[in-house]
């Protein structure tokens, strides 16, 4: 009896060891790798490249925008007056400048005959290449005013959600002042942190799973991970203390929607798709197969052994007189 319980804990201790060297021999695609994070938004601070008092703010918090949608617009009548003048100053440049051009050819042609004094002609050069410059510089006005008149107009540059109303009707905004901040719908990523030990699980392309607390599933990759740990404590460390350490990761969520909010909390799965297959069984006459018979209920294991029980009949046989 004695015999049997020492075989039977020699299997057991046989299968544990090997079940031991199987956990430690798994690779990173052995199950997936479950992390915690936060969701990721970008977002636009909008506003006017040029100064001026808010006419209208078209949209509220929460309002839906599309890519070109109008979000505010200033008071432009000082910026079309603007560009009625740099009109004027470019029509009086340009009359100016055929003026001269008339006049420097006449004078050219008098050259010829010897009429005219040949520092008058150079005279006339001079002038009509300053008022062709003039001209020049007149139309580069008119384009920089028409373009403030452009800026006076606050367009969405991309899809997504107003969060932040800034400024009211009335109020004057200078040159850059933020008027509305915009979530964009595209890109979205979670922000996760991974230990230094599992940083062979998370390598940049790996699909991921981003779980929300309810319920809804998006597929995603690792774009991204920080090669240095987020925060460092000394320069010089305990093996303990190295294992301990953070790094940052970015998993870029593949086809985001709308469930998906700033700061949320989600559940991340990096790996589990594409594990090795499972190391074959080993050999029958190594230790192991004993306990994996017993474990998957052979019959043979179940039955006495009928080796054991002869040979504890001669032990007993042997100790009688």
């Amino acid at each position: 009896m004695k015999l049997k319980i020492f075989i039977v804990l020699v299997i057991l201790g046989a299968s544990g060891f090997w079940w031991h060297q199987k956990k430690e021999a798994a690779g990173p695609g052995d199950g997936p790798l479950v992390l915690y994070g936060n969701v990721d938004i970008r977002e636009l601070a909008l506003g006017f490249r040029v100064a001026g008092r808010l006419e209208s703010m078209l949209l509220e918090e929460g309002d839906r925008v599309a890519a070109g949608d109008v979000l505010a617009r200033l008071d432009d009548r000082p910026y079309r007056d603007d560009l009625a003048v740099k009109e004027a100053q470019l029509a009086e440049a340009a009359a100016a400048f055929n003026n001269a051009e008339k006049n420097h050819l006449r004078l050219q042609n008098l050259l010829k005959n010897k009429s005219v004094a040949q520092s008058d002609y150079d005279d006339s050069l001079a002038r009509r290449d300053e008022l062709a410059a003039k001209v020049e510089t007149a139309r580069a006005m008119l384009r920089l005013s028409a373009t403030n008149l452009d800026d006076a107009v606050l367009k969405s540059p991309s899809p997504g959600t107003v969060v932040t109303r800034v400024l009211e009707p009335g109020a004057v905004a200078p040159a850059g002042q933020t008027v509305y901040v915009v979530s964009l719908d595209d890109p979205v990523w979670v922000r996760a942190y991974v230990e230094e030990p599992d940083l062979g699980k998370v390598g940049p392309g790996r699909r991921a799973t981003v779980r929300t607390d309810s319920g809804d599933v998006f597929s995603g990759q690792v774009g991204f991970v920080s090669p240095r740990a987020e925060f460092t404590p000394k320069s010089v460390e305990t093996s303990s203390l190295r294992t301990s350490l953070v790094y940052r990761l970015r998993v870029v969520v593949s086809e985001p929607s709308r469930s998906l909010r700033q700061g949320m909390p989600v559940t991340v799965e990096i790996g589990g798709d594409g594990a090795p297959p499972a190391p074959a069984a080993p050999a029958a006459d190594d230790a192991a197969p004993a306990g994996q018979s017993l474990a998957a209920g052979d019959p043979a294991a179940d039955e006495p052994s009928t080796a054991g029980e002869e040979e504890g009949a001669r032990d007993a046989g042997g100790g009688n007189p």
